[in-house]
C-alpha cells in the first residue's frame, strides 16, 4: 500500500480564491486562466504574480502573442498589489511575439526554456494561449506546425518543476476542449454579463485536480485593491471565517432594549433568531434596531449594522448610535451602489461579524437591500433573503431586519416579499384612526417555538425611544384602520 501524497499549493493571496481552489493553484499544475473579453484575466494574472513571487519563487510572464510588458504594467501599476521593486527581481517578462509571427516555432521553445533554465521560476504565465490558436485557424500553412507548438509547449510545462498559467479569451470554459483544456489540471474562468444598466462579473472553478475546489459561479469585483471574490453563502457548508465564528442557538432570551416589548416576547428575543420589523414609513422601524443594538452593548454584547437607506448619522437616533459605531461597539457596513451581489453583502458581513465577535446584527432594510441588488439577484428576492437569513443565523448571531411595509386595510401582510414564513418572529408596527387622531400600534405576530402576547398594543415615540402601551381592548376593526369601542367585547 502506497503511502499518500499530499499535493501542496502556491498560496495565491486574491482574496477569496484561494478559497474557491480548494486552497490554493497546485503546485506543479498546469491551470487555464480563461474568460471572455474585458474580464479581467490579465489583472487577476498579474495579482496572482505579484502575490505569488519573492527571491525564492519567481515568476516569468510569457507574452506570446499579448501585449508587450511596459503597456500591461502601465495599467497594473493602479492596483495595490503592484511592487515595482519585485520586477527584474523576482518576476522576468519575456516576449516572443517576433519568433511566432515569423513562424520560427523551434526558436520561441528553446527561448521559453533558455528563460526558465535561466531563471528557475515557481510560476509561468503565458498570455495567451488562445491567440495562438486562432493564429493557427487563420493561418493554414502553419497550423499544423502551430498546434504542435502549443502541445509541445503544454507537455514541456508540465514536465517542468513550475506552476503554470495559461491564458486566453474563450466563451465557455469548455470551449477548445480538445488542446489546451484536455492537457489542463486546473480551470479557472471569468464571465461578464450585463442585465438592464447593470454588470455582474463572475468566477467558477469547472476543475482543479488534486484539490476540492468550490463548484458553482461566484461574484467579484475589481477595485483598487484588485480582484475581490465573493464565495457563494452555501447554508450547508459555511465559509472557514464562517463555521470558526458560529455560535449553536439556545433557549436563552435577550432584550429588544425598547420599553415594554420584552413582556409581549415572553421575556425577550430567542437567541439566534431572526426577528421581521415591519411596518409603514415613520412608525418607528430604525429606533427599534437602534435600541436593539444599543441594549446588546450595555449587556456587553457587540453587533453589526448593515444600512442600505438613510445613514445613521442622518437619523433621529445619532446620538445613540454613533457613538457606539466610533468606539468599536458596533461595526457599520454602509452601501450605496446599485449593483451589489448578494454574496458581497454577505462576505461583508461575515468578515465584520467575525472581526467583532458580533452577536447581534440589524439590516436596515430590506426595502433598500432589494433596490441595492443588481438585477440579477432582486428579481429573485424571495431566494436571496432565503439564502441570507440561513447564513447569518447558523453563525448564531440574532438578527433583526426592518422592512417598509406599506398600510393597506384591505388585506393583511407581513412582508412586501412575501418572505416573513423566512423569520422566526414577526413585528407589525401599523398606523390607526383612533378619537379622531392617528395612532401608532403593534403586535407580535409569531415567535417560532414560543409563547408571546397576541393583544394589539399601543406605543409612542419620545427623546428617548419607543415605549408601549396598553392594549387596545373593546375594539374591533382595528387592522381595518378604523377601530370601533364595543362595550360588550
Amino acid at each position: 500500500m502506497t503511502e499518500k501524497v499530499r499535493i501542496r499549493s502556491l498560496i495565491t493571496g486574491v482574496p477569496g480564491l484561494d478559497q474557491l481552489l480548494g486552497g490554493g493553484l497546485p503546485e506543479f499544475s498546469l491551470t487555464v486562466l480563461g474568460g471572455t473579453p474585458g474580464t479581467g484575466k490579465t489583472t487577476l494574472a498579474h495579482q496572482i504574480m505579484f502575490g505569488v513571487a519573492t527571491p525564492q519563487n519567481k515568476a516569468l510572464y510569457i507574452s506570446v502573442l499579448g501585449e508587450p510588458a511596459l503597456k500591461m504594467l502601465r495599467y497594473q501599476q493602479q492596483f495595490d498589489f503592484y511592487d515595482p521593486a519585485k520586477i527584474n527581481e523576482s518576476i522576468y517578462y519575456v516576449n516572443i511575439s517576433e519568433l511566432i509571427l515569423n513562424a520560427d516555432y523551434e526558436g520561441a521553445l528553446s527561448r521559453i526554456t533558455e528563460e526558465v533554465t535561466k531563471h528557475g521560476p515557481a510560476l509561468v504565465l503565458v498570455d495567451s494561449i488562445r491567440a495562438l490558436l486562432n493564429l493557427a485557424e487563420s493561418d493554414k500553412i502553419n497550423e499544423v506546425e502551430i498546434i504542435r507548438f502549443v502541445q509541445r509547449l503544454a507537455l514541456l510545462l508540465t514536465s517542468w518543476q513550475t506552476t503554470s498559467l495559461l491564458i486566453g479569451e474563450y466563451q465557455f470554459p469548455d470551449s477548445d476542449s480538445g488542446s489546451v483544456f484536455t492537457v489542463a489540471d486546473g480551470v479557472i474562468f471569468l464571465t461578464q454579463s450585463l442585465n438592464r444598466n447593470s454588470v455582474v462579473r463572475k468566477i467558477q472553478v469547472p476543475k482543479m485536480r488534486g484539490h476540492a475546489q468550490v463548484s458553482g459561479l461566484h461574484t467579484f469585483r475589481i477595485q483598487q485593491s484588485g480582484f475581490e471574490i465573493f464565495p457563494r453563502a452555501i447554508v450547508t457548508g459555511l465559509m472557514p471565517q464562517v463555521r470558526e465564528n458560529a455560535l449553536p442557538p439556545d433557549k436563552t432570551r435577550i432584550s429588544l432594549g425598547s420599553s415594554g416589548i420584552d413582556p409581549l416576547l415572553a421575556g425577550g428575543l430567542p437567541t439566534g433568531y431572526s426577528l421581521l420589523v415591519v411596518g409603514p414609513s415613520g412608525s418607528g422601524k430604525t429606533i427599534l434596531a437602534t435600541e436593539f443594538l444599543a441594549e446588546g452593548v450595555r449587556a456587553g454584547e457587540t453587533g453589526v449594522i448593515a444600512v442600505f437607506e438613510k445613514r445613521p448619522n442622518q437619523s433621529s437616533r445619532n446620538q445613540i448610535l454613533n457613538p457606539l459605531i466610533r468606539s468599536g461597539h458596533i461595526g457599520l457596513i454602509e452601501y450605496r451602489a446599485l449593483d451589489l451581489s448578494l454574496d458581497e453583502v454577505l462576505h461583508d458581513m461575515a468578515v465584520t461579524i467575525q472581526k467583532l465577535n458580533a452577536k447581534r446584527v440589524v439590516i436596515d432594510s430590506l426595502s433598500g437591500f432589494e433596490l441595492s441588488l443588481v438585477p440579477e439577484f432582486s428579481e429573485d428576492f424571495r431566494s436571496s433573503l432565503y439564502r441570507m437569513v440561513a447564513q447569518l443565523t447558523t453563525m448564531g448571531v440574532t438578527v433583526l431586519m426592518t422592512s417598509e411595509l406599506e398600510d393597506r386595510y384591505t388585506d393583511l401582510r407581513f412582508s412586501p416579499f412575501g418572505s416573513a414564513f423566512m423569520a422566526d418572529a414577526i413585528l407589525v408596527q401599523r398606523y390607526v384612526e383612533l378619537d379622531g387622531e392617528f395612532k401608532r400600534v403593534l403586535s407580535i405576530i409569531k415567535v417560532r417555538g414560543s409563547a408571546h402576547d397576541k393583544g394589539i398594543h399601543l406605543y409612542d415615540i419620545d427623546d428617548s425611544g419607543l415605549h408601549v402601551g396598553a392594549a387596545l381592548v373593546g375594539y374591533q376593526g382595528i387592522m381595518g384602520g378604523r377601530p370601533e369601542f364595543n362595550p360588550t367585547l
